[in-house]
């Protein structure tokens, strides 16, 4: 009997609502498939599981808000049989995340404001009383929306604008229902069911500080996107607080003269349809993929008092989201991708991390992050490492600087380079060593476009 318990999907998560079960009982599934969606304070995540089995039972109704490592289902091993009535299971197994779990706090973090559609949190026995009629109802009715075929953005959508998912018409592949099919369910609505989520809105702040002339429910959406930013900034500040507090940060900055690369990007990219050009930042994120690899120290994770090395360069990209806040979701196996993937890859990640469309490995497995703020205009970025991750690189934006090239002064497109490190695992030659393999692998970017082997 195996257990599949709810995964961390990063160090500031506690806690998170299943939104819809993609399994049924008795269902086969296979290792990477996905299993369930799972909101956290940040996005709709689609959970995978990491073994092979069958379903026995689903012990979590979608709805509910759970604990992180809560039972949320059990399963039959290949070639185990189910236990005959009367009989007692057999000891379950717990499942294997793909990423360390992350140290035990003292004190659980609780959220200024709790999230306007969250369910108390499961009773801990699998078996429950005999519900009352109107309890079934709903219980039944939330089984028929998880059965339908809703994009998370649409299913987050809904819970803002109070519309019923079950028997709404979908319109994207396969009849799914999306987010333009919520919004106009709600408008076409009668005014006067238009709004069963406003009384869910946390203390009706944000519904008093709808402007005025705007209906019911669109104060109501104000209400529940205030929440949820609210809950995404309270999560990111206690994973940077804890960050602080535990790690001893040391910071290294280095300039990256960049004529080099953007000439090659340049002369690359005049060859290729419009749709398929290259931009700097996957010349930048190869090249740090690259780096780490010969410098590992950079590359893993301190975890109960050990650092463990990471086998890949899993890089986490730090994506800002419309509605405010960020996320920082893995790109997979950086260093062994050709840019044209690379940039693929990264376009699809960063077009999901916005639509609320994200997989569990995608958020759990990240082994060094970087941010790039080049684009909103700062010189240099100095982070904070992501927890339990011993290291964090920043880029700011490419400027032109005066520059001693061979003897002479000239004007040189560049860009500062800094990277913060965790003083438990490396010191400051290794971070600088780390920078300057950086910054060399740079002025030879027609050697980022392969790999010289895989990665192991």
């Amino acid at each position: 009997m195996i257990e599949f318990r709810l995964p961390s999907l990063g160090s500031d998560m506690d806690e998170g609502q299943l939104v819809e079960w993609r399994v049924r009982p008795g269902q086969a599934v296979r290792k990477g498939d996905v299993v369930a969606v799972v909101d956290t304070a940040k996005a709709a995540v689609d959970v995978e599981i990491w073994v092979d089995g069958t379903v026995q039972r689903l012990l979590t109704e979608p709805g509910q808000t759970i604990p992180v490592g809560t039972v949320m289902a059990t399963l039959l091993a290949p070639g185990e049989a189910a236990p005959a009535a009367g009989e007692a299971p057999p000891p379950a197994r717990k499942t294997a995340a793909p990423a360390p779990a992350k140290p035990k706090r003292k004190a659980k973090r609780e959220e200024a404001v709790p999230a306007p559609t969250r369910a108390p949190a499961p009773p801990t026995a699998p078996s429950a009383p005999t519900p009352s009629p109107g309890t079934a109802v709903a219980v039944v009715s939330a089984r028929a929306e998880a059965r339908a075929r809703v994009t998370p953005a649409a299913r987050r959508r809904a819970g803002e604008l109070g519309v019923a998912l079950a028997g709404l018409a979908g319109s994207g592949p396969e009849g799914a229902v999306t987010l333009a099919d919520v919004e106009r369910a709600a408008r076409e609505r009668p005014p006067a069911v238009a709004a069963p989520a406003a009384a869910a809105a946390p203390a009706g702040a944000a519904v008093a500080a709808a402007p005025a002339g705007t209906d019911a429910a669109a104060a109501a959406a104000a209400a529940a996107a205030a929440a949820r930013l609210l809950a995404m900034r309270s999560a990111i500040a206690a994973a940077m607080a804890r960050s602080k507090r535990e790690i001893p940060h040391y910071q290294l900055a280095e300039p990256v003269p960049m004529r080099a690369a953007l000439d090659w990007l340049r002369q690359a990219n005049a060859e290729r349809p419009v749709t398929e050009r290259l931009l700097p930042v996957v010349l930048l994120l190869k090249a740090v993929a690259l780096a780490a690899r010969e410098v590992p120290e950079v590359n893993g994770f301190f975890v109960d008092g050990h650092y463990r090395p990471a086998t890949a360069v899993h890089l986490g990209v730090a994506i800002s989201l419309r509605q405010g806040g960020l996320v920082a979701p893995a790109l997979h196996d950086v260093a062994g991708k050709p840019l044209e993937v690379l940039m693929h890859d990264l376009a699809d990640l960063v077009r999901r991390a916005r639509a609320g469309s994200l997989r569990s490995s995608e958020m759990s497995d990240p082994t060094l992050t970087v941010t790039n703020l080049g684009d909103s205009g700062v010189e240099a970025v100095y982070g904070v490492i992501y927890p339990p991750q011993v290291a964090l690189v920043g880029f700011g934006r490419v400027a032109e600087r005066p520059w001693v090239e061979d003897g002479r002064i000239t004007v040189m497109p560049a860009l500062t380079a800094s990277l913060a490190a965790d003083h438990r695992v490396s010191d400051g030659h290794r971070g600088a060593r780390f920078l300057a393999r950086l910054r060399d692998l740079l002025q030879q970017p027609q050697d980022l476009q392969g790999s010289p082997h895989e990665e192991s």
